[in-house]
C-alpha cells in the first residue's frame, strides 16, 4: 500500500491556505513554526515573548497569504514578516538605542580564542544582553545574511550606522565572551 501525503505541492497548499482552507493553514504552521519561532528568539527574550510576536506574525502571514507571489521561496516570505514583527514589537517596547558605550582598547588587547568552546544558550545569552540596536543589526547581519543596504531601509537608518552597529555589537559580544573566559578560568 503506497502512503500519500495530501497537499505535498507547496504552491496548492498556500493557494489553498489562502482560501481560507484551515486545515492547510495548520500545515503551513506546522511546517514553519518551528524555524520562525527559532528566527523571533533571536530578536526577542524571553521566549514567551518571542512566541507572541511569532503568533501575531502569522497571523498577518494568513491575512496576507493571497499578495505572496511564489517568487523566491515562501520560508522567506514568512521570515521577513517575522523579521518586521519583531522589529515592531522593540519599536513599541522602546525605541531603539543606539549605544556607544563600549570599551574598545580592552577588547584590542585580548582578542577571543576561536578554539573555545562556547555553548549555543551562552552565546544566546549574550546576543539578548546587547542593546536592541545593536542586537537587531547584528542578528539581521550575521545571522539571518541581510546587507546592510537591506537593513537600513528596514530599521530607518544610515547604511553606515548599520555597519557601524554591527561592529560595535560584535566588539561587545567578544567582550562578554572575554569576561565569561576569564570567569571560567577563575573558578
Amino acid at each position: 500500500m503506497k502512503v500519500i501525503q495530501l497537499y505535498t505541492n507547496e504552491k496548492k497548499l498556500i493557494e489553498k491556505a489562502a482560501q481560507g482552507d484551515r486545515k492547510s493553514q495548520r500545515r503551513l504552521y506546522d511546517k514553519h513554526a518551528g524555524k520562525m519561532l527559532s528566527v523571533c528568539r533571536q530578536y526577542v527574550s524571553p521566549l514567551e515573548s518571542a512566541e507572541e510576536i511569532m503568533l501575531n506574525g502569522f497571523f498577518k502571514v494568513f491575512t496576507k497569504l493571497e499578495s505572496f507571489q511564489h517568487e523566491g521561496s515562501f520560508e522567506g516570505w514568512v521570515r521577513r514578516i517575522m523579521i518586521r514583527e519583531c522589529l515592531n514589537s522593540l519599536r513599541k517596547k522602546d525605541p531603539f538605542k543606539w549605544s556607544a558605550a563600549i570599551d574598545e582598547e580592552k577588547l584590542e588587547e585580548e582578542p577571543v580564542d576561536d578554539d573555545d568552546d562556547v555553548p549555543l544558550d551562552t552565546i544566546q545569552e549574550c546576543i539578548d544582553q546587547l542593546p536592541d540596536g545593536y542586537k537587531s543589526v547584528f542578528v539581521m547581519y550575521a545571522i539571518d545574511g541581510l546587507k546592510h543596504r537591506e537593513i537600513a531601509m528596514m530599521l530607518d537608518i544610515s547604511e553606515n550606522t548599520s555597519k557601524s552597529q554591527f561592529r560595535k555589537a560584535r566588539l561587545m559580544l567578544q567582550e562578554q565572551l572575554i569576561d565569561l573566559k576569564k570567569k571560567r578560568y577563575e573558578a
